[in-house]
């Protein structure tokens, strides 16, 4: 292997030959199959717009005491998880280039281990940002829901915990992940968390825009709660629906995609369809681009923060 290959362990099935990988693709037939040929270049590109954008809603959210909450701070961990994904691109994408014009030689060995940990970078990401995500709407759904004991459900020591123990757990499953990949087993429980903590947190959101305006409601005529409250709180749940459709549009293909490698590894369509991983790539960089502007867009005082980052008027 004379170049690095990011997540080289889902690019194409391993329970298939290559010449019947070869055969498939070719009784496909067309240009169609032939996948997309994007320049390394814009990884590069998206990497390093990402890695920015996310570096910078970290600082403005560890600047802001106003931000020093559970909730940006669960924020703050989907931007390093997201940032995950920009440094491996960055690192990968830098020594291809270097490789391909030959300032930079790499013994094969070297190359399988550093493709080992982009790897298990990325695979670590994809858990950890989907456990966050997972956890932003059960913190939400206790904001809206039991609004009154939230402070006390959800305490700075509890919220800790969760962020530790999230990150443990991605390394772990991550580290088996990489060292078992060639087991169906494997790739089914990542296919299986990613489908839990999707109907999981469809279902909180469901249940939060059907009945948090009714139990708001409630809360306010009974204890006279003001209205910014509820408006900032359904605010909030909105901001994450929304980072909840991207992350599943950006993320959506390439979960179909080790769908497809345990189910018809050998199927002409299939093999097209696992040529356009360099797409799914590009989704998974231009979902930690769009994050950022998400926060910014939904959030007043982190827009406001960010400028204050910017202009280093710490």
């Amino acid at each position: 292997m004379s170049t690095l290959a990011p997540l080289r362990l889902l690019r194409e099935p391993w329970n298939a030959s290559e010449g019947n990988q070869s055969n498939a693709t070719a009784g496909a037939g067309g240009a169609w199959c032939q996948g997309l040929n994007i320049p390394n270049e814009l990884f590069l590109m998206l990497g390093l717009v990402s890695l920015v954008e996310n570096l910078l809603v970290v600082a403005a959210i560890l600047k802001n005491r106003n931000l020093h909450s559970p909730t940006y701070y669960f924020i703050c961990c989907l931007a390093v998880s997201d940032m995950l994904v920009s440094v491996s691109n960055l690192v990968e994408t830098l020594f291809m280039l270097l490789m391909e014009h030959g300032v930079l030689v790499i013994h094969a060995s070297i190359v399988r281990h550093m493709d080992n940990v982009i790897d298990m970078l990325i695979c670590s990401s994809i858990v950890s940002s989907l456990s966050f995500l997972g956890v932003i709407a059960v913190d939400r759904y206790i904001t809206i829901f039991y609004a009154l004991r939230y402070h006390s459900i959800m305490t700075l020591q509890r919220a800790v915990v969760t962020i530790a123990s999230i990150w443990l757990a991605s390394t772990v499953s991550s580290t088996i992940f990489i060292t078992y990949y060639r087991n169906n087993a494997i790739l089914l429980c990542l296919i299986g968390f990613f489908l839990f903590m999707l109907v999981l947190m469809l279902v909180l959101y469901i249940h939060m825009f059907a009945l948090a305006r009714h139990h708001l409601c409630s809360i306010s005529s009974q204890q006279k709660q003001p209205t910014i409250y509820r408006s900032s709180s359904l605010k909030g749940a909105i901001t994450l629906t929304i980072l909840l459709g991207v992350f599943f549009i950006c993320w959506g293909p390439f979960f179909f995609h080790l769908i497809l490698i345990v189910t018809c590894p050998t199927n002409p369509f299939c093999t097209c369809f696992f040529s356009y991983f360099n797409l799914f790539l590009i989704l998974i960089i231009c979902n930690s681009v769009v994050d950022p502007l998400i926060y910014v867009f939904r959030s007043q005082e982190l827009r406001r923060t960010l400028w204050e980052v910017v202009l280093c008027s710490w």
